[in-house]
This record gives C-alpha cells, sequence and structure tokens, in this order.
C-alpha cells in the first residue's frame, strides 16, 4: 500500500522553518482584506528589502481601518466573510467515509500530506461503459490498525474495506446517491493485480476482503464494486480510523443524535439520550458502535455513519466553518492528511476541479442508502443481494437517475419500431400482473437482472423464486385467460412468443410464471431504466437533522 506514497518531507525535513498558519493570512494594503499567503512567515525580515516600508504601509492600511470607525468594522467584516465564502466555494470538497469527512484547498501546501496508490482495473472490455458526464467516487474507510496498538484489536490487521461507499454526483451536479456497501456482503471478488503480483479471484467471498486479503489493494475493491453494481467508477480516495478522529476535531465537532441512551462495551461509547456534539475518541466510537443499538449488526452501523457524515456535511457548509481560517487550515490539513488516492488525482489541483463539482451539490438533494439484502440463507452472519431491488438500484444508478425530487434528465431517444418480424406487445395492465421468475440459466443472477428489467418496465409486481435445475429453453407459463399478459412479459425480457404456453398448475391468482433457461441473453430494449426506487428502500437525507440513533430491543 505505502508502495504508491509520495515521499514528501514536512517542513522540518526539508529545513523550512515551522509556520504558524494564523500568520499566514496578512492583510493587503491595496485592498485593506485579509488575504492567504502561504509564504507569510518564512520570510526572514533582514532579506526583505523595503520590508519596513511595506510594514508601514500595512500598518498605515490598518490604522486606517480603525479610524473607519464601527460602521467600517462591520462593513469590512461583510466585505471580508463574503470574499471568503467565494473563495472556500471552489475548494471545499465533501468526500466523506465512515462517519469521516473531507475538505480540500487548492493550495500546493497541501500536496505534501496526500498519499495515493497506481491501481490496475483491468480492460476497458471488462469495465462498465461510461454513459454520460456523472462522476462515481469509491471511497474506502479501512480497519487498518497499523499504528494503533491493541486500542482497537489486532494490530497486525491487514486493513479490510470495513465500510465502503460508492458516491454519485449526477451529471448536472444537481443531486448525488451515497451508496453504503456493507461489508458481511457475499460477492463476488474478481481475479485482480497490484503490482506484478496476481491474486486469484473468489467466486463467494465476504465484501470485506476485496481490500488486504492476500495482499489486495483498492483496486481489487474498485473492480468488485464495478463487477457488482455495473457502475463505472472514475477514481478512489481511502482513510482509516484516525481520519474520523482528525477530521471532527477539525470541524470542532460532529452533532449526533441518540434517541435513547447508548452503552456499547465493544466501541467504548457512552451516551445518554439526546443531541451530542462528538469530536476525536467519542466521534470514533460513535461510528463503530453497532451491538447496543438496533439488531446490533453491520446493518444497524450503518444508518449511524450515514447520520454522522450528514451532519459532517452540514458542519462543513456552515457559515460558522467557512468564515473560520484556523478551521478551514486544520481541516484541510487533516483531510489531505487523511486521504489515500489513486495516482490520477494524486494533486492538489486535480482534487480542487474534483471538489468544485462535488461541492455544487445542495445539501438537501444528497440522498444516503444502502445495497438492499437479505441473510444469506446458508449463514446467518451473511448478507446476499436481494433479488431485483438490488438490481433495480443499481441501474438507477448507472443511468443517473436521482432518489431526490429534483428535475430528471431528458429522457434516452425512443426505440425503434419493432419490425414486422416482431409484433408489438399486447397492452395490458403490468402493473397489477403478479410475475414470478425463477433461474434455469446455469448463470447466478439472472433471475435478479430479469426481475430489474421487468420492473423498469412497469411489472412492479415481478419477484424472483428460487433457483431451478438448468434448463436450455426459457418458458413464460399462464393460467387460463392470461396468454396477452404472459405474451407481454415475454416480450419485455426479449423471449421468442415461442416461449409462451399454457399451464394448468397455474391459478388467476399466481399469474405468469418465468423460468430463465441457457436461451436467455437479457431483456429487450436494454436502454429501459427504473425510473422509482425500490420500496422500502433505507434511507438518510443529508439535511435531515432529525435522524437518531435508536437503541436495541
Amino acid at each position: 500500500m505505502n508502495s504508491g506514497h509520495r515521499n514528501r518531507g514536512d517542513s522540518a525535513d526539508s529545513g523550512q522553518p515551522d509556520v504558524d498558519p494564523a500568520d499566514q493570512w496578512v492583510l493587503d494594503p491595496e485592498t485593506g482584506e485579509f488575504r492567504l499567503d502561504l509564504d507569510a512567515g518564512r520570510r526572514a525580515p533582514e532579506r526583505r528589502p523595503g520590508a519596513a516600508r511595506a510594514g508601514a504601509a500595512r500598518a498605515a492600511a490598518g490604522a486606517r481601518a480603525v479610524a473607519g470607525g464601527r460602521s467600517a468594522r462591520r462593513r469590512g467584516r461583510v466585505v471580508r466573510g463574503r470574499r471568503l465564502l467565494k473563495w472556500t466555494a471552489g475548494s471545499l470538497g465533501l468526500v466523506l467515509i465512515a462517519g469521516c469527512g473531507g475538505a480540500y484547498y487548492v493550495y500546493q501546501h497541501f500536496n505534501k500530506n496526500i498519499s495515493s496508490v497506481k491501481v490496475q482495473v483491468g480492460d476497458e472490455s471488462e469495465r462498465p461503459q461510461a454513459t454520460n458526464d456523472a462522476l462515481n467516487l469509491l471511497v474506502i474507510g479501512t480497519d487498518s490498525r497499523e499504528g494503533l496498538g491493541r486500542e482497537y484489536g489486532d494490530e497486525g490487521s491487514a486493513g479490510h474495506a470495513d465500510t465502503t461507499l460508492l458516491f454519485h454526483i449526477s451529471k448536472d451536479r444537481s443531486n448525488a446517491t451515497v451508496l453504503s456497501i456493507p461489508r458481511d456482503l457475499m460477492v463476488t471478488v474478481p481475479e485482480c493485480r497490484t503490482g506484478d503480483k496476481k491474486i486469484p479471484g473468489e467466486a463467494r467471498a465476504m465484501f470485506n476482503t476485496s481490500l488486504g486479503q492476500n495482499g489486495r489493494d483498492p483496486g481489487c475493491t474498485w473492480r468488485t464494486v464495478e463487477k457488482l453494481t455495473g457502475v463505472r467508477i472514475n477514481h478512489f480516495m481511502m482513510v482509516d480510523f484516525e481520519a474520523v478522529k482528525s477530521l471532527s476535531t477539525a470541524v470542532g465537532g460532529v452533532e449526533v443524535c441518540a434517541a435513547t441512551d447508548i452503552d456499547d462495551p465493544y466501541s467504548h461509547l457512552k451516551m445518554s439520550a439526546g443531541r451530542h456534539v462528538v469530536q476525536g475518541e467519542e466521534a470514533l466510537a460513535f461510528v463503530r458502535t453497532r451491538h447496543a443499538v438496533g439488531l446490533g449488526g453491520d446493518l444497524t452501523r450503518i444508518p449511524l455513519q450515514q447520520q454522522f457524515i450528514s451532519s459532517m456535511i452540514r458542519k462543513m457548509k456552515s457559515t460558522d466553518t467557512l468564515t473560520s481560517p484556523s478551521k478551514l487550515w486544520s481541516l484541510a490539513d487533516a483531510a489531505t492528511k487523511a486521504l489515500t488516492v489513486d495516482s490520477a488525482i494524486d494533486d492538489v489541483n486535480k482534487l480542487k476541479d474534483l471538489a468544485l463539482d462535488v461541492s455544487r451539490v445542495d445539501t438537501k438533494n444528497i440522498t444516503f442508502t444502502t445495497v438492499p439484502v437479505l441473510d444469506d440463507p446458508t449463514d446467518s452472519n451473511r448478507l446476499v443481494l436481494k433479488p431485483g431491488d438490488a438490481q433495480q438500484l443499481f441501474a438507477m444508478i448507472a443511468a443517473d437517475r436521482s432518489l431526490t425530487d429534483v428535475p430528471q434528465q431528458a429522457p434516452a431517444a425512443p426505440e425503434p419500431a419493432p419490425s414486422s418480424s416482431a409484433p408489438a406487445p399486447p397492452q395490458v395492465d403490468a402493473r397489477s400482473l403478479k410475475v414470478t421468475v425463477r433461474n434455469g440459466s446455469g448463470t447466478s443472477g439472472q433471475a435478479g437482472k430479469a426481475v430489474a428489467a421487468l420492473k423498469a418496465k412497469g411489472f412492479a409486481l415481478a419477484a424472483t423464486a428460487r433457483d431451478t435445475d438448468p434448463v436450455q429453453a426459457s418458458t413464460v407459463s399462464y393460467p387460463a385467460g392470461q396468454e396477452d399478459r404472459a405474451q407481454a412479459v415475454a416480450a419485455a425480457l426479449g423471449l421468442p412468443a415461442t416461449a409462451v404456453q399454457a399451464s394448468s398448475r397455474l391459478s388467476a391468482k399466481d399469474g405468469v410464471a418465468v423460468v430463465l433457461g441457457g436461451d436467455y441473453t437479457g431483456s429487450a430494449g436494454a436502454s429501459a431504466v427504473p425510473t422509482e426506487a425500490p420500496k422500502d428502500l433505507q434511507r438518510v437525507q443529508a439535511d435531515d437533522t432529525a435522524v437518531c440513533a435508536s437503541k436495541a430491543k
């Protein structure tokens, strides 16, 4: 992991004198306003010709400001506040993970803090296509204990993907979706490379082992998420436990809420019911706690982290932070030290451009959600994707569909009219039709994809059922009187009319039954995407101040 770290020394190593950041905000004698001068405090007075004259000019300007009286001071504060807000609007970026957040200054002063990794994410032919200018950031919170002793567990931990967020920012920057991926989710981890080492993939593994296990780097997690979601990732950022502590402290604490008293001996969080401002160790305990809230698992911890991150976003965008040079300096310094990024954005100027995009999103249009999952039927301590719902959500993100109420992009061009050899499907009431899909194709996940495609085309009651033994030909069975409905389902799935057959074993209440065979290659009209999120999808809005952690029952 450290092989890609740029070796930038601190001021002591480089021979530069230590400088108080506050000394770098200097009064400009021409404007009468303060500005950031990163070289201030490093220049020796005896080596600065005209320093006395410049100092006298600044003093005179300061005297004029004082002479202006109370109204002048008030005007000065307003102007400086506006200038500072305008300046930070282009340098504040929101990239947050595991209950922590980051902000970027655009100045090279912070380049020395940034660590990077050159990742390998596979051939273009293996990756999802980039459909538009939406921005997808993979934000990884690692549970590495490096340098933390046994305070949080085994110091020798490899550092797995303890908390992972897919941060999707829309093409028009009007909204964002932040998707939490549970660490206990069973997924396919593809083969990947770290340097010259080839690491074999696994057909079934816990998601968190996509990082750290067998030497896997963030590029392996990157490939795993792309394979899981079908969403093309642009960049990754990674932070560890220390980032939660340093960033929450840099902003002066983050407000959180507990619905009842919490006493978690594992995370060491003791918190009374109500609102609290946490930072440092207490902030880390809050985002790690799970045994004393909800059902006690990782799915309980995720909403707490989403609550914390939302509050961090609000705090970072608050006037209290934006108008405080010392807070902005501390936050930028802590954030750049906390981040490990891919080598393509290993530069403050590039991070500045990224920050400009992210900071344009209104807080009220940032939606946090979690991958829809079910308990693994073979292991109650693990999770699997909820068929249909998971694919439906992934398809929305890949197609840049918002989970918040914002104007949507213009719809895609209409599909070409069907040819004479493919008659138009019958017009039926798709929303009220029950459709059950079983997978007999021999390819994992086909039933879920088919259900997602059906829901995208209006078949709201479509659902998966247990897989069948492999069969070659797909069938669409229907009860008496529902042939037109079965034909509509077959057309939606791209199956031939010959796949439709009557079944005496089905009743009207059973609806249409689909068995996917080896001939199934995907639904017709692949460009169709869902317009609504799955029912009962877990959500947290970034501007919601009423979210509280609930105690386990």
